[in-house]
């Protein structure tokens, strides 16, 4: 039995599902750890291993095997943490390992569990529940782990749960990351142990500055409306700190100067000691600071400073074997992000760092693009920098000892691909993932003198004598994530689109990774000109490649987020270009966003109200002069269902006929299966309605 496109990449979470991920390596180099469900349509992910001397893997924790309920009572903390993550997939989605890899923890429902890595023998710890992220000591004799907003250890064998530290109130946690730190700033954690497993540093979390949101069902009125503590623009933060924490009950807090440097941003700690990453709430430096374990005195060790603002770059800090400090600066003669080493750069001008994955020894691995659409594996050791990847594609790992883990998904092949390179050979790690009903054909362009990098899909079979195409614009557009990359399943959409009737192009334009510093701070302040110029651009380069195939005639967009924003900003600022949007979760009023992305881009609201109104989509509301749908998920906690909401009464109020698609019970991601394969279906009903000749 045949089975549609939307309904497979729903069923299948995007051809998420049976995907090896999550990778560590044993530092005796025997085994390698990592995350996997079953098959290409089981949401249910276990934990697996491979022996490295024969490539055979084993699955040593399985959710199934496991007498658990299901997933409906998640601790609040973990449904945010997948939120956050953009998670789709249910069971052992996380776990955490001792340094020598003998032993592995992870929750299920909310309680804790390990595993004996090299037994497969899984067991059930009384810890109090509901359990969040779980982290045995270097030596795995204890676990820490959150429960009630409070840090917790239990030991390995199951005796002695105890309180680490209660919090003063309801409003103050502790070992947790607060919302802008993992929605924003990459951190998902919030406790961290020493390398002898005597010292927890964990992050004290006061959320009583920070107004409270309630985030309502409007389908089940019985129930009450959620609060959620959130951090709009210009409004206040939640007041973070840090408590270094003995295992006996001991504390002493950490210090510096967090009036000046609210954020924290990251911490690290090794053999040569604990380093933390602070950051001013305009974000233009950002301090490594060495912290005195005994004392909490903290000195400092390195500033980065930009006029506009400091990038957080993952991974970082780290230090070599040597005791340098690794960390990334910005060549602004070269436009290039380098990675220093002890305060030098190493890497060459003109590749672009995304990533540090990991220090082993005194060689980095790393990510970087030489080619925006394209990102490789790296390695710097001894002054060199060797790529490690070939061929058009995406790409990552992890690396220790003499075994490296490559990840990789390529433009000329289905799926993703890992392999486990060793010594003596290499294994392939199987990936268990659907393989698309669908094979896209996309031809990506170099549009406009900034050579903006452009994707084009046309339908299946094709022929010029068909007669030209509604043309559908599919952009994200921002800062932070790209569409137009060489990774073949990223154009399975664009093509049952494209099969659908229409010409669809993807533009990745200013603001936008690996095109240098100057490319993405070009927004800083403007959304409105350098995006929307930038897909004009694209759009009218499509067309001059393909004068036969696009009719610039009938032009649609749509988007999901920022890209939602950018399909409402299209129609409405440049109806002569766009003559329909669909925007999916739009930001359209940025004072409505959170601090950390949006004051980065458009200051405090307070000093610059100016730009928000500039880059409002509220306040262009009278404008409307095409159809546009607005789709949201009620449930949204991240761009609340309050943009739309607002948006829309500014249209009614101008008189401006709109359609809104509410998704009762959605957040901001769509996994639900029915939801996500109608509104591909709806989409393009909407889009044909308006653009048929």
């Amino acid at each position: 039995m045949s089975i549609s496109y939307p309904r497979q990449s729903a069923r299948t979470r995007r051809f998420s599902l049976g995907v090896p991920r999550a990778f560590q390596i044993a530092p005796d180099e025997s085994r390698v750890t990592f995350l996997r469900t079953r098959a290409g349509d089981d949401p249910v992910t276990c934990l697996w291993t491979l022996d490295t001397a024969t490539g055979e893997e084993e699955c040593v924790a399985d959710p199934a095997a496991l007498d658990v309920p299901g997933e409906e009572d998640l601790p609040a903390e973990e449904r945010a943490r997948r939120e956050r993550a953009r998670e789709q997939a249910g069971g052992i989605v996380g776990y955490a390992t001792d340094q020598g890899m003998r032993q592995a923890v992870f929750t299920l429902a909310g309680r804790l569990y390990a595993v004996d890595l090299g037994t497969a023998l899984v067991r059930e710890l009384p810890a109090q529940a509901p359990v969040f992220d779980p982290r045995p000591d270097p030596a795995g004799r204890r676990i820490a782990y959150v429960s009630g907003r409070t840090l917790r250890v239990i030991e390995m064998d199951g005796t002695d749960d105890r309180a680490l530290v209660q919090p003063e109130s309801d409003q103050v946690s502790y070992g947790l990351a607060e919302f802008v730190a993992a929605e924003e700033m990459g951190r998902m954690r919030g406790h961290w142990w020493s390398p002898d497993g005597g010292t927890l540093l964990a992050a004290r979390v006061d959320e009583t500055p920070v107004q409270r949101w309630h985030i309502a069902d409007p389908a089940n009125p019985d129930r009450p409306p959620s609060e959620i503590a959130y951090p709009a623009a210009g409004t206040p933060n939640a007041l973070v700190s840090l408590v270094l924490l003995k295992v006996d009950g001991r504390r002493t807090a950490v210090a510096w100067d967090r009036g000046m440097f609210p954020y924290f941003v990251a911490a690290s700690w090794d053999r040569h000691g604990l380093l933390i990453v602070v950051q001013p709430r305009d974000q233009r430096s950002q301090r490594v600071l060495s912290v005195d374990p005994t004392n909490g005195a903290t000195s400092l060790l390195h500033t980065e400073h930009d006029p506009v603002w400091t990038e957080i770059v993952p991974g970082l800090p780290v230090r070599t074997a040597s005791g340098d400090l690794v960390w990334t600066t910005e060549d602004r003669d070269a436009d290039t992000r380098r990675i220093t080493v002890g305060g030098k750069p190493v890497t060459p001008a003109g590749l672009q760092v995304r990533s540090v994955l990991g220090v082993d020894g005194e060689s980095i691995l790393f990510t970087g693009s030489e080619e925006p659409t394209e990102v490789h594996l790296y390695s710097y050791a001894g002054g060199e920098t060797t790529r490690l990847t070939e061929g058009a594609g995406v790409f990552g790992g992890i690396r220790s000892g003499g075994i490296t883990v490559v990840t990789g998904a390529r433009l000329d092949r289905p799926g993703s691909e890992t392999e486990v390179r060793t010594p003596a050979g290499t294994h392939p790690v199987a990936s268990f993932a659907e393989t698309p009903v669908i094979t896209p054909k996309v031809e990506l362009l170099r549009a406009g003198d900034r050579e903006i990098r452009t994707a084009v899909l046309l339908p299946t079979g094709w022929e010029p004598d068909q007669g030209r195409l509604p043309v559908l614009m599919d952009p994200y557009g921002g800062p932070h994530a790209q569409r137009v990359l060489a990774v073949q399943r990223m154009y399975c959409e664009p093509q049952w689109l494209a099969d659908q009737g229409f010409a669809v192009v993807i533009a990745d334009g200013r603001g936008t990774p690996a095109r240098g510093p100057a490319w993405e701070r070009s927004v800083h302040g403007d959304f409105v000109g350098p995006v929307l110029d930038d897909q004009i651009t694209a759009l009218i380069e499509a067309a001059r490649k393909h004068p036969a195939a696009l009719d610039l005639d009938r032009v649609g967009i749509r988007g999901w987020s920022f890209g939602g924003w950018l399909a409402g900003l299209a129609v409405l600022e440049r109806p002569d270009v766009f003559h329909v949007g669909i925007a999916g979760a739009p930001v359209t009023d940025w004072r409505l966003y959170d601090t950390h992305y949006t004051e980065r881009y458009l200051g405090h609201p307070d000093e610059e109200p100016e730009l928000y109104a500039a880059n409002s989509l509220i306040e262009r509301a009278a404008d409307l002069k095409r159809p546009l749908m607005v789709i949201h998920g009620l449930a949204d906690d991240n761009v609340v269902a309050a943009h739309t909401l607002r948006f829309s009464s500014a249209l009614l109020a101008a008189g401006r006929p709109h359609t809104v698609l509410p998704l009762s019970g959605v957040t901001h991601m769509t996994p639900q299966e029915v939801v996500a394969e109608n509104l591909l279906h709806i989409q393009v009903d909407y889009l044909k309605s308006v653009l048929a000749r």
